[in-house]
């Protein structure tokens, strides 16, 4: 493992910048610094959902989410760093295939809800595509590992998926209802 910290506040921050884990400052409030702070807040969101009753699959499937969050994480703290690939977009495909597989085809638009955990999940939607819209914006003053773009972009279409296997198994699917038809 890396440096350890020893003390958690260091001051080097109080004057609105940050450091890079390539011993680089930038300002926090930098694109680069808003991607890295919308995937903290991504795997916060995903960690919201395993607060809540979920089996062991998505459990497991979010778990290794995580894992991969943290990857895309280091690559924006090290400025040209690479190490998502596209195993782990492969890796979303399969599961997120085989979730969608006992589900109905979807015929109405759906509402978050359903149930604790798939409200959490669709949280983490749609703050996974904030993410994926920092990282274009950063990808458009900076180079920027394309397959992170993918990873986050077939990552918010797994949680729609979990989301909707979270409501099956909670509360139920919420459907959209058009004014005229309430």
């Amino acid at each position: 493992m890396g440096h350890r910290l020893s003390r958690i506040y260091t001051r080097t921050g109080d004057r609105g910048t940050t450091g890079l884990a390539d011993g680089s400052r930038v300002d926090k409030d930098s694109a680069r610094i808003q991607a890295m702070g919308d995937v903290d807040e991504l795997n916060c969101c995903i960690a919201a959902v395993l607060g809540e009753e979920v089996d062991d699959p998505v459990r497991d499937c979010l778990t290794d989410v995580q894992h991969a969050l943290f990857d895309v994480g280091g690559e924006l703290a090290i400025p040209g760093a690479s190490s998502v690939d596209e195993r782990y977009v492969t890796a979303l495909e399969v599961r997120l295939d085989a979730f969608n597989a006992d589900l109905a085809p979807l015929k109405e638009f759906i509402l978050p809800g359903g149930g604790g955990a798939a409200v959490a999940a669709h949280l983490a939607r749609a703050v996974c595509r904030r993410a994926e819209r920092r990282l274009v914006a950063l990808s458009r003053l900076e180079e920027v590992n394309p397959q992170s773009l993918r990873y986050l972009n077939r990552l918010s279409d797994l949680l729609f998926v979990l989301a909707r296997v979270l409501a099956v198994g909670g509360d139920g699917e919420v459907y959209w209802q058009p004014r005229r038809d309430r």
